[in-house]
């Protein structure tokens, strides 16, 4: 039996978030319908290799995980159940899904609104769409969200049983409604692109499927909501981060550090594209978080060079942002702007205030960033020690080739000063 290939895969991906906003806008229930879409999506990782892709594939996903949910219907005892979830007899409801889907409008929107339903906690929010829409597992999302992996699973558990409990409806939040979501989905974006653009774990730099869908989602909400300076503010952070992108992987497809990359490889027009809507957002007013991020961003990306970069204007903007979100990560990269402006030490003891914080103790960020400021300091042995520990503590095969490259390195150096 053949295994799909790497087009149909992405295919895959792609299509498991829009069919999954049409099967729970039809049925109503996210655990049934997740389930469903699930094992339409392994039902194509069987038949498709044999058969070949569907004309319509979206179709066929949709029609498969109706027949599975219409299935458990059929076989379900409850009155209550079946009247609350089959609205129409459920063999109309397949054969018209088909006919539909030529004339859906891409639902992955919708998706992140019915995730961020305000029945639900922030924290169950980000867990329910980081699942449901950007396809993460539970170790992944614990990266993300800088916690334990028991409690995400606990959290997505709980959100799947609130939701179901409250009844409440699944569907596209009214205009007044759209101001209490948007900032949950915000979140979300962000957290799935940055895992798209460093990946957590597994054998490559990006996962540029992510990375794609959020700037792409994103592009989607633009458009969808007027004179909303954290959106235009989200997507420049994001265009002029992603503008790096193939600049942060050689050719072996080892990672390669901001100060050491080919800066004629950035994408001149994502540049223009970001710094364009970051103004735009800017003179709305007061900055918020993303617009502050974006502004770092932009501060990278118009340094011609690692040595030319204006450090002490990006410690200041890391100051304005932590003020407005005590981010652990924004913290430690206040540290290393800090260390750029003030020296190696200013920034290890800005470090080790932060490893106090206990989301960020064991981080192999934290360690990654004490062995690069220790080699500027001169100490290469605590250097060495910062760099294999933070190697160890990484799922990222290309971040531990590298940090363990760090070290070797170092060690060759020392060990020819010895001799």
């Amino acid at each position: 039996m053949s295994a799909l290939d790497a087009t149909a895969l992405k295919l895959l991906r792609e299509l498991t978030p829009r069919v999954l906003a049409v099967v729970i806008r039809r049925y109503r229930d996210f655990s049934a319908c997740e389930d469903a879409v699930q094992e339409a999506l392994a039902a194509a990782a069987l038949q498709w290799p044999a058969n070949g892709l569907p004309e319509n594939p979206k179709a066929w996903l949709v029609r498969v995980a109706s027949h599975r949910i219409t299935d458990e219907i059929r076989a379900a005892t409850a009155r209550r159940l079946r009247e609350q979830l089959v609205l129409v007899p459920a063999d109309e409801q397949i054969a018209l899904a088909a006919d539909r889907l030529e004339h859906e409008r891409d639902d992955t929107l919708d998706l992140f609104w019915m995730c961020c339903h305000p029945a639900l906690s922030a924290s169950s929010q980000v867990a329910l769409t980081l699942r449901a829409v950007g396809g993460l597992t539970t170790a992944e999302m614990a990266r993300a969200c800088l916690g334990p992996e028991s409690t995400l699973a606990q959290r997505l558990s709980r959100a799947k049983q609130t939701l179901k409990a409250s009844e409440a409806e699944l569907v596209r939040p009214g205009p007044g409604e759209l101001g209490q979501r948007v900032g949950a989905v915000l979140h979300v974006l962000y957290l799935i692109f940055n895992e798209g653009y460093s990946a957590s774990s597994g054998d490559a730099v990006h996962r540029v499927d992510l990375s794609h869908e959020a700037i792409r989602v994103l592009r989607l909400l633009v458009r969808s909501i007027d004179d909303a300076p954290e959106v235009h503010g989200l997507l420049a952070l994001m265009l002029l981060t992603d503008a790096r992108r193939e600049a942060r992987v050689g050719s072996s497809g080892e990672l390669i550090p901001l100060d050491q990359q080919d800066r004629s490889r950035w994408d001149q027009a994502a540049i223009t594209e970001g710094k364009a809507l970051l103004e735009r957002a800017l003179a709305a007013g007061t900055p918020g978080p993303f617009q502050v991020q974006a502004a770092i961003a932009a501060l990278h990306d118009e340094a011609p060079s690692a040595d030319a970069t204006d450090w002490a204007q990006i410690a200041a903007l890391y100051e304005v942002f932590i003020a407005k979100t005590d981010s652990p990560m924004a913290r430690l990269s206040h540290a290393i702007a800090v260390a750029m402006v003030h020296g190696p030490t200013a920034g290890l003891a800005a470090i080790e205030a932060l490893a106090q914080e206990p989301r960020m103790r064991d981080h192999y960020r934290l360690d990654a960033a004490r062995g690069h400021l220790h080699e500027r300091a001169g100490d290469s042995a605590a250097a060495i020690a910062a760099y294999r520990r933070a190697a160890s503590s990484t799922a990222s095969t290309p971040e531990r080739n590298y940090l363990l490259l760090q070290a070797a390195r170092l060690a060759d150096s020392v060990i020819v000063q010895v001799g």
